[in-house]
């Protein structure tokens, strides 16, 4: 299996099956919170704080390490035993910002593993980010 990647996973269901979303950015941006503010809307944990990501059959996918499967770090309350998929196809990369990204950016793409996927910076910040993360998901 690949070395994990210092992201957080959710993903929600589609008429193709569980489309995930990777969370990327430094220590304390806000990628749990924003996955636990997901999850309260339908969405389901794949991983927290770190994800096994590898590329099959043209597609990326996305699981957690054993050892915390299951399990989301919510900031002053501590870890939380919650239910999680076991895996997921990757669909979007999220660049977690604290701070406004640019109004009307040019389309980006990340690329792992030899796949590329769309990338969204996104600020985490406001309620709203939730909301608007799956607006971007509705347009993939």
């Amino acid at each position: 299996m690949t070395q994990p990647l210092h992201a957080t996973v959710v993903a929600r269901p589609s008429a193709d099956g569980w489309r995930g979303v990777l969370l990327v950015g430094p220590s304390g941006a806000g990628k749990s919170d924003l996955a636990l503010r997901l999850i309260a809307l339908g969405w389901r944990l794949v991983a927290d704080d770190y994800a096994h990501v590898w590329a099959s059959g043209g597609a990326l996918y996305a699981c957690a390490a054993p050892s915390i499967a299951g399990r989301i770090e919510a900031r002053g309350v501590g870890i939380l035993d919650i239910g999680a998929l076991p895996l997921a196809r990757l669909v979007l990369a999220v660049e977690c910002l604290n701070a406004p990204p640019e109004r009307l950016p040019d389309d980006r793409s990340q690329t792992l593993h030899g796949i590329r996927m769309p990338r969204l910076s996104l600020d985490i910040r406001p309620a709203s980010a939730a909301v608007v993360l799956a607006h971007a998901m509705d347009r993939l």
